[in-house]
């Protein structure tokens, strides 16, 4: 069941230009820069898009320009976690596993999951009680269970917003979706 969505999901983000894209995530950002929780936090988890994602790479530019601290994932393949590093410039980055943008290894700041204030997750679909689905490789599920005590803020289009999300013992669901047309307190 949870693959026949993920792949009806995909299917969606896939069918977008890349001109919608960048429009509903401007949206998207307008939205998430006026949530008190984002204006609170000093130190963000941002992650870097790739593919018909919610486009961050605007957001995360805008962050270090406005002095707020920028934390981004690098996929630690071998052991199946993501490391996480200070990003200092958008130049730091290049393309790492599964070809998304990350820190170049002589790049790479360490961050513990407890100096981040707020953490941006991806997905391929969450429902409106802040059910999550990801690819399914479980990146993202390990990290939010050790970071219980932070926000967590789902981005997705409107279209990746469904009625329920199968849920299994390891999903952690977010504390809000931020979305092209509105904020959904989970």
């Amino acid at each position: 069941m949870k693959d026949v969505i993920r792949k009806e999901l995909i299917e969606k983000r896939k069918k977008m230009s890349k001109k919608e894209v960048l429009e509903k995530s401007k949206q998207v950002k307008k939205r998430l820069f006026e949530i008190d929780e984002f204006k609170k936090a000093s130190t963000i988890l941002f992650y870097v898009s790739y593919g018909n994602e919610v486009y961050t790479h605007d957001m995360v530019k805008e962050c270090l320009s406005n002095g707020k601290k920028v934390v981004v994932p690098v996929t630690d393949i071998d052991n199946r976690k993501l490391i996480l590093s200070k990003l200092r410039s958008w130049d730091d980055l290049a393309k790492g596993a599964y070809n998304i943008l990350e820190p170049k290894k002589e790049k790479i700041d360490e961050v513990s999951i407890f100096d981040i204030d707020l953490i941006i997750v991806p997905g391929v679909g969450f429902d409106e009680h802040g059910c999550r689905m990801g690819h399914g490789v479980g990146y993202y599920d390990d990290l939010l269970k050790d970071s219980t005590n932070m926000v967590h803020v789902g981005l997705a289009f409107e279209k990746q917003i469904v009625d329920g999300i199968p849920t299994e013992s390891h999903d952690t669901p977010v504390d809000k979706i931020v979305t092209e047309e509105r904020v959904i307190d989970c």
